[in-house]
């Protein structure tokens, strides 16, 4: 009889990183990999920052029950994996993918699975074409394609522009805001000294060269690289990462698999269509279900191409 979980060990820079194992008790089952989006993310997909749709777990339930197997994990600082870096901010999106190399390393060698579908969420989904496209060797030969859930397909600095101009409550503090995104997406830091106190915990100097790194990065550039499946999921009710961001992705890379979900957010629930209030309420409910569109294209892709 298989555990339906278990603990799973990956070796980090400084310590072990640490997820979860959801097992089907089949040992040819497909298995894919879940990287967390951005910030204090747990292997759940909750955050202290009031996120708790439990949307990972959730999600790596359903798959089971469709026969794939699933590893989510803590990030490199965080949560279980917090010894595997003393400071969880002194990391680059380089480090989040060499740490989804150890992690398919380490699947593999402990499961047996021929190779691992690389998933990941919002930013998880720009570090999984990371790792993707800057794989050799057997870091390339771990992966079997890569899955992107509700994954930007601009470079960061962008689209903090766009959000930031889009609410009009944020005119007081826009010109800083704006002048910032500038100057890190030059390589400088910036001084913070007489922001507004949000804008401040935004561009914190603690997380600076964090923001250095990822402005850096163009996802579509990104998974122009990738010779392997890849799958492009995308929620049409999603408030924080757009359909156009997936479809520039798949104008990239036009051999992807696009799958456009109509009343699907950001955390993979489904949410009446253009009501605001229900779909942020339901970052906050665990009991939601995963819409069936997210599993739908999951286990149809995975299952093709395994």
């Amino acid at each position: 009889m298989y555990p339906p979980q278990r603990e799973i060990e990956a070796p980090g820079p400084q310590g072990m990183l640490h997820g979860t194992f959801q097992n089907v008790g089949n040992d040819n089952a497909p298995v894919v990999l879940i990287v967390p989006g951005s910030g204090p993310t747990d292997r759940d997909g909750n955050s202290p920052a009031g996120i708790k749709a439990a949307s990972y777990s959730r999600l790596a339930s359903w798959l089971m029950i469709r026969g794939i197997a699933s590893v989510r994990i803590d990030k490199r600082g965080m949560f279980a994996s917090a010894d595997a870096i003393a400071d969880p901010n002194a990391v680059t999106m380089g480090d989040y993918a060499d740490d989804v190399h150890a992690w398919t390393k380490a699947i593999v060698a402990g499961t047996g699975a021929p190779c691992v579908w690389v998933m990941g969420h919002s930013e998880g989904g720009t570090v999984a074409l990371l790792a993707a496209a800057h794989a050799e060797g057997e870091a390339a030969r771990n992966i079997c394609g890569v899955i992107t859930l509700a994954a930007p397909g601009r470079p960061l600095g962008t689209i903090m522009r766009e959000q930031l101009k889009a609410n009009p409550a944020n005119a007081p503090i826009l010109d800083d805001a704006l002048g910032a995104i500038a100057t890190l997406e030059e390589g400088r830091r910036v001084d913070t000294d007489g922001f507004h106190p949000a804008l401040a915990a935004l561009f914190a100097p603690a997380v600076q060269g964090f923001l250095i790194d990822s402005f850096a990065i163009n996802p579509a550039a990104l998974i122009a690289e990738i010779s392997k499946p890849v799958l492009i999921v995308q929620g049409e009710e999603d408030i924080q990462v757009t359909p156009r961001d997936a479809r520039l992705l798949h104008a990239a890379k036009p051999d992807a698999t696009l799958a456009l979900l109509p009343g699907v957010n950001h955390v993979l629930k489904d949410v009446p269509p253009g009501d605001r209030a229900a779909n942020m309420a339901s970052y906050a409910n665990p009991s939601l279900r995963i819409a069936r569109g997210v599993v739908d294209a999951i286990t149809g892709f995975v299952m093709e191409h395994r």
